[in-house]
């Protein structure tokens, strides 16, 4: 039950609105007035929706700066494996025509990669290493070489669940198999312990090797695939009292600025060329018959 002075404001509400209504139909300046109040309440309303609007502008700025984020670290993963695939140009068109009228161009078979994230760094000076966001969860292993898109930094040396540890080429204790682009000279680039120098092991005084010359993995030893970019020579040094050359490179990776990282697997690439070459002896040896 309403109370009577609830009922008394009630009657009054309901006839006043009962004469409104009847003035909007049967009174033309009721269209007139309405436009006023209209005008009036205009900036009222522009306020009640404010907090919306604003609302919607923040998420849709919001959602179009989580999609471009997305965006674009899906075209530096694709810029990378498209670097990634021309690294071996330079060593393919040197093998290819030295084998070209042997093997017929015999064609290489990219390898398995994986994009991984550099997310440290260590910061004793005496051990070159890094430390990428992917481990043995992923399907990572102990020697697996990593690169850049320069060319080769280095191998995994240390793994846990979600993480690893990466020697780069320029530690004192990193070796690696290398052959000279222009020559196919082969011969060991050892760290040095310096950011950006590698040093090359028992290089004979009459070596043809200049600076410039560009130093690819030689993939012996299976650690390394075949073909990619390690270094280019900076100094080639003659010393007449040594029966050997004094060579140094720079490495072609950008081992103190590069994030992205691509891990390479060697082994589906050394099982894909072992068949390649299976083919190719086959057609050398059916040519002979």
């Amino acid at each position: 039950m309403f109370r009577s002075g609830s009922s008394r404001f009630f009657i009054v509400v309901l006839l006043l609105s009962i004469l409104l209504i009847t003035a909007d139909v049967f009174w033309n300046g009721m269209r007139q007035g309405r436009a006023y109040i209209s005008l009036v309440l205009t900036p009222v309303q522009w306020l009640v929706d404010l907090p919306a609007e604003l609302a919607d502008e923040v998420s849709d700025v919001v959602v179009d700066r989580g999609l471009l984020m997305k965006e674009n670290a899906r075209l530096k993963a694709e810029a990378l494996l498209l670097e990634q695939k021309g690294q071996q140009l330079d060593s393919l068109a040197e093998e290819n025509s030295r084998l070209r009228s042997l093997l017929n161009g015999r064609i290489r078979i990219p390898n398995e990669v994986t994009l991984v994230e550099l997310i440290g760094v260590n910061p004793d000076p005496f051990q070159h290493q890094v430390v990428v966001n992917r481990g043995s969860e992923d399907g990572l292993f102990l020697g697996q070489p990593v690169l850049d898109s320069g060319g080769i930094m280095g191998q995994i040396v240390e793994m846990s669940h979600y993480t690893s540890r990466v020697m780069l080429i320029t530690d004192a204790r990193h070796a690696i198999p290398v052959e000279l682009n222009r020559t196919g000279f082969r011969a060991i680039a050892l760290g040095k312990g310096e950011p950006d120098e590698l040093e090359l092991q028992h290089v004979s005084d009459t070596i043809d090797i200049q600076e410039g010359d560009l130093l690819v993995t030689s993939g012996l030893a299976g650690r390394f695939p075949r073909g990619y970019p390690v270094a280019v020579v900076t100094e080639v040094t003659h010393d007449p009292g040594l029966s050997f050359t004094k060579v140094r490179a720079k490495p072609s990776a950008r081992l103190d600025k590069s994030r992205h990282l691509l891990l390479v697997d060697p082994l589906a690439d050394m099982t894909e060329q072992t068949d390649a070459d299976a083919q190719a002896d086959t057609v050398i040896v059916e040519s002979v018959e």
